[in-house]
């Protein structure tokens, strides 16, 4: 059974990339520190902003998600490969569809939770690192993030700890 259309302005996906991208720029420098010549995050990032200003959405904008997802799986560090993912789902924010479908929660807040879990393991394990992502990702989410996710069902199961940094995002950003 296909999933409901929801309702989705293209400047609510300018500002859901946009915050995406704030929010994966946070733990750039994490991956930037295990493999310093690989552009690919810091570039799916750049490329994010720059839809989120105002950019075109383009096949180089897709293509930058997909060469940072390479590109976790490339790194040599747990921390290094969220925060490449973080890079990934900022650019891949750009192509939310408008489905009416939990899935679309992660498109949202995978840059989010992504970046916390890469903070949360450089830490050493400290959950009070990720749960200050967290904080700073619900007071720097735009309007759009919420009047979105109030379109849509909650968040999924699953997703490890990243899923579970999705669920609690959600939660209080509904709330």
């Amino acid at each position: 059974m296909e999933s409901d259309r929801i309702e989705l302005s293209e400047r609510e996906l300018r500002e859901i990339t946009g915050f995406a991208a704030d929010c994966a720029r946070r733990a750039l420098s994490i991956f930037e520190r295990d493999l310093p010549a690989d552009p690919r995050p810091r570039d799916a990032i750049d490329a994010a902003r720059a839809f989120a200003e105002g950019g075109r959405r383009t096949a180089a904008l897709r293509q930058s998600a997909w060469a940072a997802f390479r590109a976790a799986r490339e790194a040599g560090s747990p921390a290094a490969v969220d925060a490449a993912r973080a890079a990934s789902h900022a650019a891949g924010a750009a192509y939310l569809h408008p489905l009416a479908d939990a899935h679309q929660v992660k498109h949202i807040l995978g840059a989010a939770a992504h970046a916390a879990r890469a903070e949360e393991l450089v830490s050493g394990e400290d959950p009070r690192v990720g749960a200050g992502t967290l904080a700073w990702a619900r007071h720097h989410a735009p309007p759009a993030v919420t009047a979105v996710l109030g379109r849509l069902p909650a968040a999924p199961a699953g997703g490890g700890r990243a899923g579970e940094f999705i669920r609690e995002l959600d939660a209080a950003l509904r709330a």
